[in-house]
C-alpha cells in the first residue's frame, strides 16, 4: 500500500532529509557514489537523494580528485575557508578581468589555480563573502547624449507644469508583435512536470501604430499593413478626431523616418492642425513611456500564450491596447509612467 503525504508533511520530510550532521551528509555523498558505481545517472541519483544533479557531479569530482579526503571536505557557509588572503585577492582580480557568467566557471578556475573544490552553493557563499554579486548587464546605446536627455526631461516637466485644460500630451510609437509563442519564466511546483508552451507555425505579425495619453490612459491604436509616413498622418489625424475639445495636442515620438518625413511635415503645416509633433532624443527609447506599454502588452497577451490563428492573435493584441488599457488604466498606471531617468554609459562598466 502506497504512503500518502500532505504537502506540509512532504515539505518537512524533505527539509529533514537535506539536514543532518556532518556524518549524515558524508553518508549521503557515499550513497551517491555507490549508486553511480551501480550505473545510475547523475539525474537519477539526484532524484533519489532529493538534490540537484550538479551537486552529484561535484561530489563525483571531489572523489575523483581528492579521494575520501576530498569527499569528506565541506564548505563553511559565509566564509572563504580554504583560501588564504593572497588567493582571495587573486580570485577577485581574475573575476574583474574575466567577468564569469556562471559559478561553474569560477569553480573550474579555483580547481585549476589552487586545487580546491566547492559545491555550487559553496561558491555562491564564497563569492558573496568576498564582495561579489550576480548582475545582469543593462543595455545602453552605443551613442547617447546625457545633456540632450536632461534638456528633454526639463522641457517635458515645464510643458506639464504649464499645461492648460484645453491641451493634451501623448506619446506615439509603432510595435510589431510576431504571431509566435513567447516563453516567459513562471513559478510551478518543483515536484510537478516541466512546463511548455505550444509553438505557432506562422510568422505573421501585427503592425500597430499607436499613442497613449498618460493622464487618462486613453489610447489611439491603428492596425496597419505596414508602418510609414501615411500611417503616421493617419494616426495624428485620428488623435485630433479623438480630442475635439483640445486646442493643442503635443505628441512625442522618436526619430523614425516615417515620423520625420516630408509627408508628415506637410500635414502638420496645414491650417487648423492642432497636433504639435515633438521628438525624443535619439537612442533614448527609455524616454518614451509607450515603450513600457508594449512591454505590459507582451506580459499580459503574448507571454506563455499560444493563439491558434493570426487573426485571434491580432484580436487579443488590439483588444488589450484599445479597450483593456484605457478601461483598467489604474491597474497599469504604475507600469506605464513618465518617471524618466538619465542613462549615461559613463556610470557603467561597459563590457566589450
Amino acid at each position: 500500500m502506497s504512503l500518502s503525504l500532505t504537502d506540509r508533511q512532504r515539505k518537512e520530510l524533505r527539509r529533514l532529509a537535506r539536514a543532518g550532521s556532518v556524518e549524515h551528509r558524508f553518508a549521503r555523498r557515499a550513497n551517491a557514489l555507490i549508486l553511480l558505481d551501480q550505473g545510475w545517472s547523475c539525474e537519477e541519483v539526484a532524484a533519489a537523494l532529493l538534490i540537484d544533479d550538479d551537486t552529484v557531479r561535484t561530489w563525483r569530482r571531489l572523489f575523483e580528485t581528492g579521494g575520501m579526503e576530498g569527499l569528506s571536505a565541506f564548505d563553511v557557509g559565509g566564509s572563504a575557508r580554504g583560501l588564504d588572503e593572497g588567493q582571495v585577492e587573486a580570485l577577485g582580480e581574475w573575476i574583474d578581468q574575466a567577468v564569469p557568467t556562471s559559478t561553474r566557471q569560477v569553480g573550474s578556475w579555483l580547481r585549476q589555480s589552487f586545487g580546491v573544490s566547492y559545491t555550487r552553493s559553496g561558491l555562491v557563499k564564497l563569492l558573496a563573502a568576498t564582495g561579489f554579486v550576480f548582475r545582469k548587464p543593462q543595455v545602453v546605446p552605443r551613442t547617447i547624449d546625457a545633456e540632450a536627455q536632461q534638456r528633454f526631461i526639463q522641457e517635458y516637466e515645464a510643458l506639464l507644469n504649464g499645461l492648460r485644460p484645453d491641451e493634451a500630451v501623448m506619446f506615439a510609437d509603432a510595435v510589431h508583435p510576431d504571431h509566435q509563442s513567447r516563453p516567459a519564466g513562471c513559478w510551478t511546483r518543483k515536484a510537478g512536470p516541466a512546463v511548455a508552451v505550444r509553438a505557432n507555425s506562422g510568422r505573421d505579425n501585427v503592425n500597430v501604430h499607436g499613442a497613449i495619453d498618460l493622464s487618462t490612459g486613453a489610447t489611439v491604436m491603428l492596425d496597419e499593413l505596414r508602418i510609414d509616413a501615411t500611417t503616421t498622418v493617419r494616426l495624428l489625424d485620428r488623435i485630433e478626431q479623438r480630442n475635439p475639445d483640445k486646442r493643442r495636442i503635443v505628441v512625442f515620438a522618436d526619430h523614425a523616418s516615417y515620423h520625420v518625413s516630408n509627408v508628415v511635415k506637410e500635414w502638420l503645416g496645414q491650417a487648423g492642425r492642432r497636433v504639435e509633433l515633438r521628438f525624443i532624443p535619439v537612442y533614448c527609447p527609455h524616454l518614451n513611456p509607450i515603450e513600457r506599454l508594449w512591454g505590459v502588452m507582451h506580459k499580459h497577451v503574448t507571454h506563455n500564450r499560444c493563439y491558434a490563428s493570426q487573426r485571434a492573435f491580432a484580436h487579443a493584441v488590439l483588444t488589450f491596447l484599445r479597450d483593456t488599457v484605457p478601461r483598467e488604466f489604474r491597474r497599469f498606471r504604475d507600469q506605464i509612467t513618465d518617471n524618466f531617468k538619465l542613462v549615461d554609459a559613463s556610470g557603467f562598466r561597459v563590457l566589450t
